[in-house]
């Protein structure tokens, strides 16, 4: 019996200990509902409003009651409409657009006399899942598609049949869709979470006291920190690369050197968070925590790297824009499976520059002002 009021004791400090700790308490409560929230309203499968951009050859009034039959659907908006075949590829590239559609010459002339006539549904496939999506609600509502009027002769049947052409990624293949993203969480593991727990297990173990009493000055001491997660995060990125067009043969058609000057902007931005994150932390814990809510899960759900961006709630989309991982994505994927340089990504790479700056002014200050 004194055994179990020991234990019943035992147990009932423990949950005094476990609700007197804020920190636990958030991870306890706050993380399940976030996650729930989060994969409630961001994790989506389904494609919204798919930017599609349209090349008219024919420009008669069968293609333009077809192209607002596309505009009227959920699923499909009209971004653009081009002039000529050559502007197809750098239109995709740009990133703006998911598919282009292609009406042949003559379209209505030939549906009339042949029946039949032409689309080409040419889709960035780069990212596989979204390319399918769009691409089967293109075709779909082309084939519930009606001509208004007498335009086609009685008793001959319309016959409609989009040829499909995939870029970037023909065989829809998962690996070269998740590889830049891998880079990407990897990334922020080494140089956030690590830097971010390393500089805490210092300050929690009472050695950056004596690292303050040295010779060294304070940005001596952060770039200390910093660099062998640099190189190591660097090595981390070619290592990647390489496995990944050897072993599982995913095609790099960009400049390898931008690629690699991306990364290393995208590890400053990573390490000078990790900094800011760890200037906040009193201890390896709560830096632990922080570097988990405050890298790890928006670079997974909210990047771009699983879940399309654009299928989330507006207000998801705008917390979106201030994840790194989000920026550094759209160019690796980019510079990777489509061959698109600093011309078509110099806005992305320009707010990753500002976020860097951002994180590394905020790291530096708050690191002087714990000293003062």
């Amino acid at each position: 019996m004194y055994y179990m009021y020991s234990f019943k004791g035992f147990v009932i400090k423990e949950f005094r200990h476990i609700l007197r700790d804020r920190r636990t308490l958030l991870i306890l409560f706050g993380l399940p509902i976030v996650m729930l929230m989060i994969f409630s309203y961001a994790v989506r499968n389904e494609v919204n409003e798919a930017r599609v951009a349209i090349l008219d050859h024919s420009k008669d009034d069968v293609t333009r009651s077809l192209i607002q039959k596309l505009q009227a659907s959920e699923e499909l908006t009209i971004h653009s409409y081009l002039q000529a075949s050559n502007k197809i590829d750098s239109a995709l590239q740009s990133g703006d657009i998911k598919e282009v559609i292609v009406f042949e010459n003559d379209f209505k002339q030939n549906l009339q006399r042949k029946g039949r006539a032409d689309i080409q549904v040419i889709t960035d496939a780069s990212e596989p899942n979204i390319a399918g999506l769009v691409q089967q609600y293109t075709q779909a509502i082309i084939r519930s598609w009606q001509p208004e009027g007498r335009t086609i002769s009685p008793g001959t049947s319309i016959g409609i049949q989009p040829s499909v052409r995939m870029l970037f990624n023909p065989q829809l293949k998962s690996v070269y869709y998740f590889v830049p993203g891998l880079i990407a969480v990897i990334l922020m593991i080494v140089s956030a979470m690590m830097t971010s727990v390393s500089i805490a297990r210092e300050k929690e173990t009472g050695t950056m006291e004596v690292l303050l009493v040295s010779p060294l000055k304070p940005y001596h001491i952060i770039v200390g920190k910093v660099v062998p997660y640099l190189v190591l995060s660097l090595v981390n990125v070619i290592t990647v690369l390489v496995l990944a067009y050897v072993v599982f043969d995913v095609p790099f058609r960009g400049s390898v050197l931008f690629f690699l000057a991306v990364s290393m902007l995208f590890i400053f931005s990573a390490l000078a968070l990790g900094v800011l994150i760890s200037t906040r932390a009193a201890d390896q814990r709560t830096a632990m925590m922080a570097s988990l809510m405050g890298t790890m899960l928006p670079a997974f759900l909210l990047s771009g790297f699983i879940f399309p961006i654009a299928s989330m709630p507006q207000v998801l989309q705008w917390l979106s824009n201030l994840v790194p991982a989000k920026w550094y994505l759209i160019t690796a994927r980019g510079s990777m499976l489509m061959g698109t340089g600093i011309h078509y990504l110099w806005f992305q790479i320009l707010i990753l520059s500002v976020m860097t700056m951002l994180f590394i002014f905020a790291g530096v200050r708050n690191f002087n002002d714990r000293l003062e």
